[in-house]
């Protein structure tokens, strides 16, 4: 009997050690604060030269090229999702000539704004499908939408395309029907938005990336001892106490393969600090600037200099 008390002691010993060699790892949670502002960007000129409709959805016989729904209708879906990134100055370009003609009404003169950045797309693919599931008690019938887009991002300064992609997306919704009894709707229109909202939504981060990746540049308006002036201003996102660098042009050169001429990195000749921004709208906005040159700057060629965002 006591050996039998004994070994019991012995296997709860055992089992007792066993469990104290476990290791228990507390992992400490970190608390991420989602209100944290990003980081600091420049906004970019864009204009949305065009978004045409290029399957043959909606083309009957009199289909206006210059009016297509679906085409105006992915532009504004673009703009929206370009605008609520917040790093786009959006410059108007689809109703450009309705715009020139209402200031010529007025007897007034508009000053458009050179875009940096060009967007070209267009609708590649279109369909809308019904699939219906007849059973013994029950009906589903299942709205399909799907669409393609194609995005072309140019550089104006050189007309080269710098991005190009297409993406597809899809909508659907689904019908049931049980004895007779549920709904049972017709083809729902909004899922045409959702099919071509998704594909664009799938380019819009890739657009983002392209523009922002490249120094945002600007340039000098005036040069002497009343002032140093600057383009840019508030509307783009340059405030008091921003930094640029002064770039002096680098020399340009021809490619022969490509007949494109290429100008080479310029060189580093001191930086601006920002002192103050005015100005009512983008294109009669500037910012009043304090230099810093390492390398004496010859005011009157100031056309030879440039100012470029410090990247970080």
């Amino acid at each position: 009997m006591n050996k039998k008390i004994l070994l019991a002691m012995a296997f709860l010993c055992l089992g007792t050690g066993a469990f104290a060699q476990r290791k228990v790892e507390v992992v400490e949670k970190v608390n991420v604060d989602t209100n944290a502002p990003a980081g600091k960007v420049i906004k970019r000129k864009v204009a949305i030269g065009r978004f045409s409709n290029e399957t043959q959805y909606g083309k009957g016989l009199f289909y206006d090229k210059e009016n297509d729904p679906m085409g105006k209708q992915a532009l504004d879906i673009l703009s929206a999702k370009l605008a609520a990134s917040g790093k786009f100055l959006l410059l108007e370009r689809g109703d450009l000539n309705a715009l020139l003609e209402e200031v010529k009404k007025g007897e007034g003169s508009a000053n458009t704004i050179g875009a940096d950045y060009l967007i070209i797309g267009s609708i590649t693919e279109f369909g809308r499908k019904n699939i219906g599931k007849q059973g013994v008690f029950t009906n589903t019938k299942t709205q399909t939408v799907d669409a393609a887009v194609a995005i072309r991002l140019v550089d104006v300064s050189t007309g080269l395309i710098v991005y190009s992609d297409e993406a597809k997306g899809s909508a659907e919704v689904t019908s049931k029907t049980t004895m007779g009894l549920g709904s049972n709707a017709d083809f729902d229109a909004s899922l045409s938005d959702k099919a071509i909202s998704e594909a664009i939504g799938q380019l819009v981060e890739n657009i983002i990336n392209k523009c922002t990746n490249k120094p945002w540049r600007t340039y000098f308006l005036s040069y002497d001892n009343d002032a140093v002036l600057i383009g840019g201003g508030a509307s783009q996102g340059v405030v008091e106490g921003d930094m640029f660098t002064i770039k002096m042009k680098g020399k340009k050169v021809k490619n022969p393969q490509t007949g494109v001429m290429i100008e080479l990195p310029g060189k580093n000749v001191g930086t601006v600090k920002v002192i103050s921004t005015a100005g009512d709208t983008p294109e009669t906005e500037f910012s009043v600037v304090e230099v810093s040159a390492t390398t004496p700057i010859d005011a009157s060629k100031i056309n030879d200099y440039y100012i470029e965002e410090i990247k970080k």
